[in-house]
């Protein structure tokens, strides 16, 4: 296995040196949540449910992603960044997929969700869907490319989560859940590795109009302050709704600070400064994380591994 770790995270760091292509693909994983406790972090309720928040916004946001990149596939001319676009959608699907059926495990420990995420489903599907909310005018094809910018900048967001994520060795001092921590480092290590994408295929599509900067912008201005709101205000829900915690359970603001001087959660330091990052004219997300440090965790993480072992197996058995 260290061998594999170690050729896996060398090729990539060669190709990201060289600036050589890197191939995105889906891995078709799968979890067992049987023996997963709801405070998955040992005594950690708020970090716990502060990370919780992921498998409320991501099963319908990481659909949409899908929905919007498939709308945007016809604008696509370039053969490699289309090969990047299909391997992007594959993954994030997966990652919907696997996110939702931590919410059905939350619901066999008598933690709903429901009442939270059809607000994030409202929000996907009505408000960001195919057509303007409100009827509001957009010249034609307008739209389209404001979702592209909303999906680049909260990409920008995932990709800066994915790589603390595969840093966070306050999570495992802390005892944290074995599956839970593949599930959140699996799905980090292919944010990164697919970090660019996002922002690539809006630049495409929305070619050399000078107002494709000033959208890029203004998306990131109102996706900043939207997912600290529905950030907070998840791990509000879980935490009243925990039947775990007694009294009147509510979120801290200090537990929170408390959790990210233990390492359990990233700094707000870190996730802000992503924000300028993100505005400067020469930005490439290609500079966020560590395609290495990616690539090293999928070829030792228990999930990746076994998917990919089920392929090979499959592949085998279609000579045969």
């Amino acid at each position: 296995m260290s061998a594999e770790k170690n050729r896996a995270a060398r090729e990539a760091g060669e190709a990201e040196a060289a600036g050589e292509h890197y191939a995105i693909v889906p891995r078709r994983v799968s979890f067992d949540w049987h023996g997963t406790p709801l405070h998955w972090i040992p005594d950690e309720p708020t970090a716990t449910h502060v990370i919780n928040v992921l498998h409320l916004l991501l099963p319908a946001g990481e659909r949409w992603f899908v929905k919007v990149f498939k709308e945007g596939l016809p604008l696509v001319t370039d053969p490699e960044l289309l090969k990047d676009v299909k391997g992007f959608m594959g993954q994030e699907a997966t990652h919907s997929v696997q996110h939702s059926y931590v919410l059905d495990h939350l619901a066999e420990q008598k933690l709903s969700t429901e009442a939270y995420t059809r607000h994030i489903d409202f929000l996907f599907e009505k408000l960001l869907g195919e057509k303007p909310p409100w009827g509001i005018p957009f010249p034609a094809g307008k739209w389209l490319l404001y979702r592209l910018a909303f999906v680049a900048a909260i990409e920008q967001f995932t990709a800066v989560l994915g790589d603390w994520v595969l840093r966070a060795e306050g999570l495992d001092r802390a005892g944290a859940d074995e599956i839970m921590l593949d599930l959140l480092r699996w799905h980090g290590a292919e944010e990164v590795e697919h970090r660019a994408v996002a922002f690539d295929m809006y630049e495409h599509c929305g070619g050399p109009d000078p107002a494709c900067y000033a959208r890029r912008v203004a998306t990131m201005c109102v996706t900043a302050p939207v997912l600290l709101w529905l950030w907070i205000s998840g791990a509000a829900y879980l935490i009243r709704h925990d039947p775990q915690l007694t009294g009147r359970p509510r979120y801290s603001l200090r537990e929170h600070n408390k959790a990210i001087d233990k390492g359990l959660l990233p700094p707000w330091r870190e996730l802000g400064a992503a924000i300028p990052r993100y505005f400067r004219r020469s930005y490439h997300p290609s500079r966020e994380g560590s395609l290495r440090r990616a690539v090293e965790y999928l070829a030792t993480s228990p999930a990746a591994r076994a998917a990919a072992g089920a392929v090979g197996r499959a592949a085998l058995g279609r000579r045969e």
